[in-house]
């Protein structure tokens, strides 16, 4: 159906590519070498030079900022955090309840500097809608209703059948979740916005210029050397590509596809009036917005996973995944049957061994991190950039210890994936019983989840 497929994405095509900027021209000084040119990488030269504007911060790109993950991700701003159980039971309640809290934070800071620098990246805080379909889905959704609400989230609303269509009519939705504590926004409007507000504070970005390894004091790239106290680490997905990386987070894929722009009267079928971000309790599950130009953006799994953590070049992802997510569309919203995908793509996300996200700086080396977000990178970038932030002005002896660098993430470290072919024939599994639960579930009338989902929750560890 004449289906763009790659182009590395839907929000690159409508955006553009703006003008490049030039690669590192040759051996260079920094107070501050950012490697990675992502949100992450971004967020955090944009708090470090807003606190320390005389801070010399250069940021290395291999290709151009917003190539990966920032740049092919689903627009969800909001709360959620990969690890917080964990964090829960290594640190307490309370410590994990003060990262939740931090994360609510964090999507109105992102909100806050958006309108501070003007940049216009498409926000709508509509919340998010997490709905379920089939008696399994909806005592998993009732449980983790729950949890939220322990971990302090007492603004979130449990809703009906009823209530839940009068959001989003999700077809074969018997309950939902809403928190305010989201918003959809376009991805690459906001990471070329902000690497534009980084570049008037005077960061130094250079696009093209891979990054091969990271040493203490040392960045090195095919055109030369950047050397500074500090570098950090800012590669999400991507790490595997660095020097004696390969095994420390896997690059997970999520796929993609958006729908030409929807007709007033689909929409007064469908509702979504308040623009939620929509997801969905399935344990191979989905992901959705509707765009600014009305449209709806949906993604899922797709193949999770290439051997050896290769990555894609051009987010080009397999016919049979558009086939899957167009079938998931048309599952939730009947009425979108006849309606064109315009385009899909595919892109990867950073996988710690016990799926959590962390922010570290060894203060005895200057190597600093921040990512494995599994996924909800989009406000969680933001939040690691400012503990960075803090972590190394504290270093530097500027600050003192403050409630970012108290958090539980920080510091936290994680044994490394499996070698081949384990790697690739554990994910494989995995979701290939998260796939089977699904259809196991939504074929029978059991309020439990299929027991298929619950063995490959303990063998990955989450």
């Amino acid at each position: 159906m004449n289906t763009v497929n790659g182009g590395i994405s839907f929000w690159h095509a409508r955006q553009g590519t703006p003008a490049l900027r030039e690669p590192l021209p040759g051996d260079a000084p920094a107070d501050v070498c950012v490697v990675g040119g992502g949100y992450t990488g971004l967020w955090t030269a944009y708090y470090l030079k807003k606190a320390a504007p005389y801070l010399n911060i250069t940021v290395l790109e291999a290709k151009f900022c917003g190539y990966g993950a920032s740049g092919r991700n689903g627009g969800w701003l909001y709360n959620g955090i990969a690890g917080r159980d964990r964090y829960a039971r290594l640190h307490g309640h309370d410590a994990a309840v003060r990262l939740q809290k931090a994360m609510n934070d964090t999507v109105a800071e992102v909100i806050r500097v958006t309108g501070e620098e003007r940049i216009e990246a498409d926000i709508h805080r509509g919340g998010v809608l997490e709905v379920a379909t089939t008696p399994a889905q909806l005592a998993r959704l009732r449980a983790f209703h729950s949890v939220e609400l322990a971990f302090d989230e007492t603004d979130r609303q449990w809703l009906g059948a009823r209530e839940t269509a009068g959001r989003i009519r999700v077809s074969g939705a018997v309950g939902g979740s809403w928190t305010p504590h989201g918003a959809r926004l376009h991805p690459v409007k906001l990471v070329q916005g902000l690497a534009a507000a980084v570049e008037a504070l005077g960061v130094t970005i250079h696009e093209w210029t891979p990054v091969s390894e990271i040493r203490p004091k040392h960045a090195v790239t095919p055109y030369g050397t950047v050397r500074a106290p500090y570098v950090l680490r800012c590669t999400e997905g991507f790490t595997a590509s660095l020097k004696g990386r390969r095994r420390l987070w896997l690059p997970m894929n999520s796929s993609m596809i958006v729908t030409e722009p929807l007709a007033p009267e689909v929409w007064d079928e469908l509702g979504w009036a308040g623009r939620e971000t929509l997801g969905d309790m399935a344990h191979a599950y989905m992901y959705a917005q509707r765009t600014a130009d009305d449209r709806i953006a949906l993604g899922g799994r797709g193949v999770p996973y290439r051997y050896g953590s290769r990555t894609d070049d051009d987010g080009r992802t397999q016919p049979a995944t558009v086939t899957a997510l167009r079938e998931l569309l048309v599952r939730f919203f009947p009425r979108l049957a006849g309606t064109r995908v315009e385009h899909a793509w595919s892109g990867v996300l950073g996988v710690p061994r016990d799926w959590c996200a962390t922010v570290t700086l060894d203060r005895s080396t200057g190597l600093g991190w921040a990512g494995g977000y599994v996924g909800s990178g989009v406000a969680t970038a933001n939040l690691a950039a400012r503990t960075l932030r803090d972590l190394i002005q504290r270093d530097a002896g500027q600050a003192g210890a403050t409630e970012l660098t108290a958090l539980p993430w920080v510091d936290h470290r994680v044994r490394r994936w499996e070698p081949e072919p384990l790697r690739w024939l554990g994910v494989q599994a995995l979701y290939a019983a998260y796939r089977a639960a699904d259809r196991r579930e939504a074929a029978g009338r059991s309020a439990r989840t299929d027991r298929l989902a619950v063995l490959a929750d303990r063998i990955a560890g989450r």
